[in-house]
């Protein structure tokens, strides 16, 4: 299949996969903003979604396409590692003009699939399967009460110190991954090349601030 087995074509769908991850975190994010406002309002979020079957089918979708992104990268970081043979041990040169984040992707995706893992654990486990599963109280916390799970969590400063980590580690990632997605989809061109290089750049900070602002907020006062 030509996605697969050309070069342009497993760049596509690392691109398409990838801004479908940009979109879910988007959402996730603005999502998480509520909750530094009205506690009432994000638990009425967490319950929308949690009870409509559309909006569960969306966020499997995007959430789908976010894993197939992962994985396919490992898959073809797997296959350069292969085909490289015996010059994987070869030592060069790193080129001046290379971003540190185009050098240490896997390094970044890495750490981003443990940081995505956490996160799974502490909210979607304890809040949506629980639900599934009709145990609403099975994290300690009613399914339900998205906000306190999020007061329950960045109380301990451990994981505010892990999703401090994995949301620097997110941002060096985003920033080279945007604009190389867009670059393969060929929408840069002349006078847009630089362009979506600071466009990746902004986005990517506000993206990340948006998860960082939540999680400083209930790691300094809590349910406050």
């Amino acid at each position: 299949m030509w996605l697969c087995n050309s070069s342009i074509g497993r760049k596509v769908v690392m691109s398409v996969t990838g801004l479908a991850l940009i979109l879910f975190l988007t959402f996730h994010g603005s999502m998480n903003l509520v909750a530094l406002f009205s506690k009432e309002g994000y638990n009425m979020i967490c319950e929308f979604l949690g009870a409509n079957w559309y909006a569960v089918a969306a966020t499997l979708a995007l959430a789908g396409l976010a894993v197939l992104h992962i994985l396919y990268a490992f898959w073809l970081t797997l296959q350069n590692y292969r085909a490289r043979g015996k010059d994987r041990y070869a030592v060069t040169d790193t080129p001046k003009k290379v971003e540190w984040a185009s050098q240490n992707m896997l390094a970044l995706g890495v750490v981003i699939v443990l940081g995505l893992a956490l996160h799974l654990f502490n909210f979607w486990y304890n809040m949506m399967f629980a639900e599934l599963i009709h145990q609403p109280m099975m994290g300690g916390i009613h399914a339900a009460d998205g906000y306190g799970y999020i007061a329950q969590t960045f109380s301990n400063p451990v994981y505010v110190v892990l999703y401090v980590i994995w949301l620097l580690a997110l941002w060096f990632h985003l920033t080279h991954g945007f604009w190389s997605a867009i670059q393969t989809l060929g929408w840069n061109g002349k006078v847009w090349f630089n362009r979506w290089h600071i466009i990746s750049v902004v986005y990517s900070t506000v993206l990340v601030l948006m998860f960082l602002v939540v999680v400083a907020k209930f790691a300094l006062c809590g349910a406050c």
